[in-house]
């Protein structure tokens, strides 16, 4: 599948566009991690798209600026963080990344539930926070 064909493109999207502004820099500084996003349209394991968001060395292939880097796989063109080991992984199902880009789901409760998989550091997977994403009315 297409990362175009994700509805979390478009929130993937935002997110770059607000990670280049001032309270976004402030979210890079606070975060300093990087994240990798395994997104599937139906099931978590199967059709995934990966999405790599590099929020600790502003150095890496991809989109690039100054402060932060932000890397998305698209194109069809997935595949891991290449500058090492990110240092949390999350799979879930495209519609419940909505959910928690939105607000609309809690990430321990969907963890919890099964709707997301951890893999790597879990201090590291509880700094990814809504705060992360734009406020609700940007979306």
């Amino acid at each position: 599948m297409a990362a175009t064909e994700l509805k979390s493109a478009a929130i993937l999207d935002l997110l770059k566009a607000f990670l280049e502004t001032e309270e976004g820099l402030q979210v890079r500084k606070k975060v300093n991690l990087v994240y990798q996003f395994n997104i599937a349209p139906k099931k978590i394991g199967y059709d995934e798209v990966i999405f790599t968001i590099d929020l600790k060395t502003g150095q890496h292939l991809g989109f690039d600026c100054k402060e932060f880097v932000l890397v998305v796989v698209l194109l069809g063109k997935s595949g891991p963080y290449e500058g090492g080991k990110p240092d949390a992984v999350f799979s879930l199902k495209d519609e419940d990344f909505m959910k928690l880009a939105t607000g609309k789901m809690n990430p321990q409760i969907a963890f919890m539930r099964g709707a997301l998989k951890i893999k790597g550091s879990l201090s590291a997977a509880q700094k990814f926070t809504p705060d992360i994403f734009p406020k609700p009315s940007k979306l």
